[in-house]
């Protein structure tokens, strides 16, 4: 009997990957179990409209010992803890799901409980914004959380309350959450146009304590740092509020920020695939060149093409177009950036591809120039509805890592209220350690089941291992879902179905901007850091041929220093000496690393292969 199961789970896991064509995906299912999820996800008083039944009400004395409520508001994960910046996240891709198809929504039945979703979380943002210039950025914190087991319902962890104020700056969680409201002001402008100006007059504050105090949260609220880290600092942030306050506002000054902090907070700088809670640069790019392509850039449209050129960047990596800096892929072909909930990467690239793939359709461009061969329209949201398939269960393993989508998905979240019986069902109080005792450890499905959610997905070569202690694999977040419904919203309408969200006006196409000639974009927008390579030594060790390379980085800039830089290294098979690993890249040493105008600095690696490819993944002009 074990023989026949084994034989017919084989042949639905090759029925699954071999089409990405045999059964199309029911992307409308998806999108409605995408906004189910975050249903799960509520903290403080739930709703009558409270579809997930087995939670309940939690965290309802969050900020009183702070002289404050803040109840209300999203858990980040499968923990218990209120993480400021993810959750402001979460809040922004949902909002920018919503203006980008919120018809498509409206046609699949969904507006209503997307537009919910969004509410929830600003209505909390609001509570934690109570003057100018404070914003609570945290509640509990993930030390204690993480060494409880237990529903939100029981939670005997700290619920602390961390702020944000001028003597404590936290510009990047201050910064998201001023995109947050603003692109949910743009959501409200129509229906609650009241609840609209009010999160637009948070949205502004916030944006100009960010501006005028600036620092990273994570060293005003360090808890956050073993959790939520903020590598790629403020800047990123500060242009990404600002850009939804011009969607929002049509105020030149908040595109003159955008355009004037170009070079110098890195949104003309940075390279990358890779587009998440912590870097927005891809955001802000796609973002820039939307407004250019819509006729709105004015007087900064040359500034706005050098936006719209990393964006196209974006692009060309994830498409495997790019050469130097191409994502790399699993052998399924499943984006990979990271072995830690990897996911989270590929649902918020496929919504900017999708995103940024109509905006180029409907501004009539022939698509995205890469190095090796153009993408066109269609190619790009092709590729996004590869990703999206794959995550629905077209891959080698035939898994959904949607739960409860398709015929087989994860069934053993790494989430503390999935994995407890609902307090609904046993309201007998689950300790600390009892949880762990008892509940974490035990064998199969969860009792709950964690409806829509998005895990963290599978590893470098397509493998999986549903398992409740798996973290890395099988934890879902809410930041996962968020641009997830964008994009199923997207597909669910198929080919130009459903419509545009009504923004009001907000979205006149004039004058559009077509783009620059290739010739010109080099000629006139060049980096101004050049990387050279010499072989300085080569020896023969065991038959095989050894050769340093000494690789030297320059400033060409007349004026201005480079900060912050950050250099992509692929095919590189030995040590590097003179650099530093991070998220990102590889970065000089050093607190404060710069190369001043006309400067240069060096590095060294050495292995039995022809050089490396080295490229500048980002920095800053000053």
């Amino acid at each position: 009997m074990g023989v026949v199961v084994v034989v017919v789970l084989a042949a639905m896991v090759q029925v699954a990957y071999c089409g990405g064509g045999g059964t199309t995906p029911n992307y409308r299912e998806a999108l409605a179990k995408s906004i189910l999820f975050l249903e799960a996800q509520r903290s403080g008083v739930l709703p009558a409209s409270q579809r997930v039944s087995w939670r309940s009400n939690s965290g309802l004395l969050d900020g009183k010992a702070n002289g404050v409520d803040l109840t209300g508001g999203y858990y980040d994960a499968g923990d218990n803890v209120k993480f400021g910046l993810p959750m402001a996240f979460t809040v922004t891709m949902m909002a920018w799901s919503v203006l980008e198809y919120g018809g498509q929504m409206e046609a699949a039945g969904e507006l209503g409980n997307a537009l919910e979703a969004v509410k929830w979380g600003t209505d909390y943002f609001v509570k934690a914004h109570p003057e100018a210039k404070v914003l609570y950025g945290e509640v509990g914190d993930g030390d204690t959380d993480h060494g409880c087991w237990q529903r939100p319902e029981d939670m005997s962890t700290s619920r602390q309350a961390y702020r944000l104020d001028p003597q404590r700056p936290g510009s990047d969680l201050a910064g998201e959450t001023a995109a947050a409201m603003a692109a949910a002001s743009l959501v409200f402008r129509r229906s609650n146009p009241g609840y609209a100006n009010q999160l637009l007059q948070h949205s502004k504050q916030l944006f100009d304590f960010a501006d005028k105090y600036r620092g990273r949260y994570d060293a005003s609220i360090p808890v956050a740092r073993n959790f939520y880290q903020s590598v790629s600092g403020y800047s990123d942030e500060l242009l990404w509020a600002a850009a939804w306050l011009f969607q929002a506002t049509d105020d030149r000054r908040y595109l003159d920020y955008v355009a004037n902090n170009a070079d110098a907070m890195g949104g003309t700088g940075w390279s990358t695939g890779m587009f998440s809670w912590d870097i927005k640069y891809p955001g802000v790019q796609v973002l820039a060149a939307k407004i250019l392509l819509h006729g709105k850039a004015g007087a900064h449209a040359a500034v706005l093409q050098r936006y719209r050129q990393k964006a196209d960047f974006f692009v060309c990596a994830s498409l495997g177009k790019q050469g130097s800096g191409n994502v790399k892929r699993t052998p399924g072909g499943l984006l990979h950036h990271q072995k830690w909930n990897n996911l989270q990467f590929v649902t918020s690239g496929s919504f900017l591809l999708a995103a940024y793939s109509d905006s180029l359709a409907a501004a009539g461009q022939a698509g995205v120039r890469c190095p090796a061969g153009a993408a066109s329209p269609a190619e790009i949201m092709a590729f996004a509805k590869s990703q999206v398939d794959y995550i629905l269960g077209s891959n080698p393993r035939g898994t959904s890592y949607m739960v409860g989508y398709g015929f087989i998905y994860p069934l053993e979240a790494h989430h503390r209220g999935a994995s407890i019986v609902s307090v609904k069902s046993n309201p007998a109080f689950v300790s600390c350690r009892g949880g762990y005792a008892t509940w974490y450890p035990r064998k199969g499905s969860n009792p709950n089941l964690l409806d829509g959610a998005i895990v963290g997905g599978p590893d470098e070569y397509d493998n999986f291992a549903d398992e409740r202690n798996n973290y890395e694999q099988t934890e879902a977040t809410t930041y996962n879902n968020a641009p997830f419904m964008g994009v199923l919203a997207r597909l669910a309408a198929g080919q130009g179905g459903g419509g545009r969200f009504d923004r009001s006006g907000l979205d006149n196409q004039t004058s559009l901007v077509p783009s620059l000639s290739a010739a010109a974009d080099q000629a006139e927008h060049k980096s101004p850091i050049v990387i050279e390579q010499n072989a300085t030594a080569s020896w023969t060790e065991k038959g095989r041929t050894y050769r340093r390379y000494a690789v030297t980085v320059t400033n060409r800039s007349l004026n201005k220093t480079v900060h912050e830089l950050y250099l992509g290294i692929a095919s590189l098979y030995g040590p590097v000496t003179g650099l530093d690993k991070t998220r990102y890249g590889h970065v000089l040493p050093g607190t404060a690393p710069s190369v001043p105008a006309g400067g240069s600095v060096t590095f060294e690696y050495a292995h039995a292969a022809p050089p490396a490819n080295v490229w500048v993944t980002g920095y800053k002009l000053v």
